[in-house]
This record gives C-alpha cells, sequence and structure tokens, in this order.
C-alpha cells in the first residue's frame, strides 16, 4: 500500500481526494499544520506528494525545495495556477508532474499510478529517520531540525541510525559498537564515548541538547 501526503489548504478539495484515493487502496494523511509541512511530511514518510502551489504561510514551491533535501519522493503539484512560468518553476522546483485545478479524480488516481511506476519499478523508498523532528537522511548522513541542517561523520550517523531505529527502548553500548565495526576506524568503548559525546554536541547546536539520554551501566536511548 503507497503512502500519499496531500499538501492542500481548501479541506473540500483535500478532503474528496483522499476519500476517492483511499477507495484505491492508497494510505493518505493530510497536511494539518502548514508551518512544518516537512515534519509532517517526515512522520508520515510518504512514498508521494500531492502539493498545491498556494498555501498559508509559504507557497509550494518552498515546501518542494525542502523536501527535495531529504527526500527524492515524487512531487505532483496541484493548482489552478496552471499558466507556463507556475509549471517551469514547479518542474526546475522538484515537481514531477502538474495537474490543473479544476481535475478529474480520476485523471489524478492515473497519473498518480504512472508516476508512482516509474518511480519505484526499479528501486526501494524509506531514506529517511524522523523523531519529533529530528530528520536523519540515510543519503547524505545529514539531520535536520526545524529547517536547520548539519552532516555528520560515519560514526556519528551510524550511532543516530541505531538510536533512531530503536527509539523508545534502551540499546546497549556493546549493540552499538558492533553496529559501527563496519567503519574503517577501530572501535572500542573509549572510541565510543568520544564519538556520542561530538554527536551530542551537533545535536545541541541544533537545538535538541538532551535528544540522547545515558541510561548507566546500560547504554543510550532516544525517548
Amino acid at each position: 500500500m503507497y503512502r500519499i501526503f496531500i499538501v492542500e489548504d481548501d479541506m473540500t478539495i483535500a478532503n474528496a481526494l483522499s476519500l476517492h484515493l483511499s477507495r484505491w487502496n492508497y494510505d493518505v494523511v493530510c497536511a494539518e499544520d502548514f508551518k512544518n509541512i516537512v515534519e509532517s511530511f517526515a512522520a508520515f514518510d510518504p512514498q508521494l506528494v500531492l502539493l498545491d502551489i498556494m498555501l498559508p504561510f509559504f507557497n509550494g514551491f518552498h515546501w518542494c525545495q525542502e523536501i527535495r533535501k531529504i527526500s527524492r519522493v515524487p512531487i505532483i503539484f496541484l493548482s489552478s495556477a496552471s499558466d507556463n512560468m507556475n509549471i517551469v518553476m514547479a518542474m526546475n522546483m522538484g515537481g514531477d508532474e502538474f495537474i490543473e485545478k479544476p481535475f478529474d479524480l480520476n485523471v489524478v488516481t492515473a497519473k498518480i499510478q504512472a508516476v508512482l511506476r516509474r518511480a519505484y519499478s526499479f528501486q526501494g523508498s524509506g531514506n529517511i529517520l524522523e523523531h519529533q523532528g529530528l530528520i536523519l537522511n540515510l543519503n547524505d548522513a545529514s539531520v535536520m531540525y526545524r529547517e536547520q541542517k548539519l552532516t555528520l561523520t560515519k560514526n556519528e550517523f551510524r550511532i543516530l541510525q541505531i538510536l533512531l531505529e530503536s527509539s523508545g527502548k534502551i540499546v546497549s553500548r556493546d549493540t552499538i559498537i558492533t553496529g559501527l565495526w563496519e567503519s574503517d576506524e577501530f572501535i572500542d568503548d573509549n572510541t565510543l564515548t568520544v564519538n556520542i559525546s561530538r554527536l551530542r554536541k551537533k545535536l545541541e547546536d541544533l537545538g535538541l541538547g538532551d535528544c540522547i539520554k545515558t541510561k548507566k551501566g546500560i547504554g543510550y536511548i532516544i525517548e
């Protein structure tokens, strides 16, 4: 079942799309917080985005650019502003398709199916991990929070990935060290402590000072 994220300010249109696509067995979520589209996107981790141009606070071009910083997920623009300039702008910003309003729901469904076939015939999905607004990009080893972005070292990235994949659970130091063995560097208990400290400092710079908690004598946890 493909996941579709609808970013549409007109709730009549959003609800009609959601109902129709649900009948086609898509898992659909409509954006509600138009100030934090990227966080909502990351939390849902969709395989396709339907994105209007005219939105509160920031327009669809802005959010397309922000999504493209962390994901190559297909994006279909929906808009009544269908002049050539907006269509070209949508494609240049990273859009994959443009559908003019008003539209026929069956036409939208057909275009969604075509875009999904092109995007996922030969590749998998899922290139980010998200936890309470913290976004780890598995493609480029970067971490983002509230539109601030930092690049992690190989070890920092792997540690954060291991902790996020087990968010809410304590991960032992031995488990993390084992997960770092594929690195070119020798990893021991002291090396792990140094890498955890550096990772915490980077997360603190993003405004997440208490993200990784120590469970004394056991390991670490992201709650």
